[in-house]
């Protein structure tokens, strides 16, 4: 059974005194990845990663996870590699299909169908495993040369066909978690669904039996390869409570409306409890689905930070 790992992400940055004491914060809770969402008006991933990297001394960092839609992948490749080298090789790339459609237009890009973006997520991945595997850009290679200078790749080569740094592929539906299957080797097992009939971006938090389907049709797809996935859950909510059932039903009643107060509690996308609940229900969900590696939204960090101690 692999052991835990624990993330958090950032929605925002108040100021780099802020933003440096609460990376060191996380570390020093035991917290082991700072995490970076790719939304408009959130905060840039990259510089934000190797910001992170630098204000502490083990937190890796990564994306969770980065919109394909959004990167050229030899763009992406150039942002890649120079954040793996600048964290000293600490990086951890999350890539996913896109789903808020706002963003797109926003940004002036095409929102097409999702079996489009997912394609277009499969061919950015492959193509950064070109890229990192290849020999560089003979149009560079006298420059190089004739200077010594260094070739921009990546530090690590543990992703992408063994090129470059962890790939974890994050999401729900079939084509986006078939390509995490075959391609990464970290799977994100989102925990929010599009709610149908609804405009695209309205979501809801999935249950306990959505998830052992989602986790049972990546072990189908994978095949062999399963048994060396690791498991990402994004949890959605903490709630620190000497109450479970009365949580729970004030939850279903308000902020989790399509869930009962039974679904929520079974939920492996909510943590509700007291700190020795959270993680039993943490080595219960580990068993059951597989995950290992738990991430939590920046608002619950220093709830959860006890949690985390309690299991490091």
């Amino acid at each position: 059974m692999r052991p835990f790992r624990f993330g958090f992400n950032f929605f925002d940055i108040g100021s780099r005194e802020d933003f440096t004491a609460r990376c060191r914060a996380a570390e020093g809770s035991g917290y082991d990845v700072a995490l970076v969402p790719d939304h408009l008006g959130s905060p840039a991933p990259f510089p934000t990663m190797v910001a992170a990297a630098e204000a502490t001394a083990r937190l890796r960092v990564g994306t969770l996870v980065l919109n394909a839609s959004f990167w050229n992948a030899h763009l992406l490749a150039r942002e890649v590699a120079t954040a793996d080298r600048l964290t000293g090789g600490r990086l951890e790339v999350g890539l996913g299909a896109g789903h808020m459609k706002w963003e797109y237009d926003a940004a002036g890009i095409p929102w097409r169908p999702f079996g489009e973006r997912a394609r277009g997520l499969e061919r950015t991945i492959e193509e950064l495993g070109a890229l990192f595997g290849g020999p560089g850009y003979e149009q560079q290679a006298p420059l190089r040369e004739r200077y010594g200078l260094a070739e921009l790749a990546p530090v690590q080569r543990a992703g992408f066909g063994g090129h470059g740094p962890p790939l974890l592929v994050g999401g729900t539906g079939d084509g986006v978690l078939d390509i995490a299957a075959r391609h990464a080797g970290i799977v994100g097992i989102a925990g929010a669904y599009q709610v149908k009939g609804e405009p695209p971006g309205t979501f809801r938090i999935g249950t306990a039996a959505q998830a052992a389907e989602r986790v049972a049709f990546v072990r189908e797809r994978a095949g062999d390869r399963f048994a060396d996935l690791e498991l990402n859950v994004l949890v959605q909510l903490v709630a620190v409570t000497g109450d479970r059932r009365a949580a729970a039903a004030e939850l279903a009643a308000g902020p989790v409306p399509y869930l009962s107060e039974e679904e929520i509690l079974d939920c492996p996308f909510a943590l509700i409890g007291t700190v020795e609940q959270m993680a039993e229900q943490l080595r219960e969900r580990r068993e059951r689905f597989g995950f290992s590696y738990i991430t939590v939204h920046s608002p619950f960090v220093e709830a959860f930070a006890p949690v985390v101690e309690l299991l490091s």
